[in-house]
């Protein structure tokens, strides 16, 4: 799936799917992570990664 079907999707622009995509978003809304777990079929947790602060 390209990232312009996968935005059109979840209901995020690309610029905002890319930012988490490679891993610079700050936070992330429950409903994003909700509509990304259902376009990929996939529980939160093989989206996520937990990272301490430095």
């Amino acid at each position: 799936m390209s990232v312009t079907e996968r935005s059109e999707r979840v209901g995020i622009t690309r610029a905002n799917l890319s930012i988490l995509k490679n891993g610079k978003a700050k936070a992330i809304r429950f409903s994003t992570l909700e509509a990304l777990c259902k376009a990929r079929d996939c529980p939160p947790k093989a989206l996520l990664e937990y990272r301490e602060d430095k």
